[in-house]
């Protein structure tokens, strides 16, 4: 039975295409195609329900919260959330799931289970999700669009992260010092700065960095490898992140707005040490004479007094 919560006419139109298709398809066959992506299915109830990935439409709704899905199967899962019910229970770590397809997932875990292969890298995954979220490495596929800048994206959750861009949200603070960030990851490489951890170190200058990545693009400080290349002028970089911030001269993208005055800025530090001027904050100081900046080559340039 088809459920949807909406005006008439978009139950109506929901109950057209998803309860009222004929159903004789010829075998194997692919006829209907997604106009967003153009990713083809064979039955028409499927495209339907991949086309939700580029609407948005969440048809089915928990009638105990009100969250709601864009599957059917995915709310029924939820539902358990509310029951309790967790009949399924792993027998290596006695683990309890309200779906048996959930515990045979969790048990891969402890066997090394990865049915899924990619047929282009052979790379195997444990979750048919995560298989087909690599696939798109191959197929270029970015279903996921920032309606604010059009930014597109292969996950949803890299979507989620960089619409926090946009509205400025830091749902991750440390409880040390109350600093926030926007990806967890950030957070937990910030927090190895309190404890002094740096378990990532440089065979070349024994040089040390609290994650890993960090270690990656300081070798090609050694290596001068520069993977990262312009489409616009062929100006390579080291790093990813240089790339973006530079592509942004060719753009004019500036996605770091000022919430005082919404001056704008291409790269997010330009912003943090605008906001200075509202704050009024000085967090560099010279240790001389104890005078404050805002900025630390204004800092560097007062030195120069001292030093000679």
């Amino acid at each position: 039975m088809c459920f949807y919560q909406g005006t008439e006419n978009e139950q109506l139109n929901v109950f057209n295409d998803e309860c009222s298709y004929s159903s004789d398809i010829g075998r194997g066959e692919r006829t209907y195609s997604c106009e967003f992506c153009n990713k083809a299915f064979s039955q028409k109830g499927n495209l339907i329900t991949h086309k939700r990935i580029h609407t948005g439409v969440r048809p089915y709704a928990c009638d105990v919260c009100n969250k709601a899905f864009s599957q059917k199967s995915s709310l029924t899962k939820h539902q358990q959330l509310h029951t309790g019910g967790r009949p399924y229970t792993c027998d290596v770590c006695n683990k309890a799931f309200s779906h048996k397809s959930s515990q045979i997932t969790h048990q891969r875990i402890h066997n090394g289970d990865r049915p899924y292969m990619c047929d282009v890298c052979n790379k195997a995954f444990s979750l048919k999700s995560s298989y087909m979220t690599h696939q798109r490495i191959h197929t270029g596929e970015r279903p996921y669009t920032c309606d604010v800048c059009n930014k597109a994206f292969s996950q949803q959750s890299s979507l989620t992260t960089h619409q926090r861009i946009h509205s400025g949200e830091r749902p991750y603070t440390c409880h040390l010092c109350i600093k926030s960030y926007s990806q967890q990851n950030h957070l937990i490489r910030h927090q190895r700065t309190h404890i002094g951890v740096h378990p990532y170190t440089c065979e070349v200058c024994n040089k040390a960095f609290t994650d890993k990545s960090r270690l990656i693009a300081h070798k090609r400080i050694h290596t001068g490898e520069r993977p990262y290349t312009c489409d616009m002028c062929n100006k390579a970089f080291s790093q990813q992140s240089s790339l973006t911030t530079h592509q942004r001269i060719h753009t004019g993208e500036r996605p770091y707005a000022c919430d005082v005055c919404n001056k704008a800025f291409s790269q997010k530090g330009s912003l943090t040490t605008h906001q200075r001027i509202h704050t009024g904050e000085r967090p560099y100081m010279c240790h001389v004479c104890n005078r404050a900046f805002s900025q630390q080559s204004h800092l560097l340039t007062h030195q120069l007094k001292h030093t000679g």
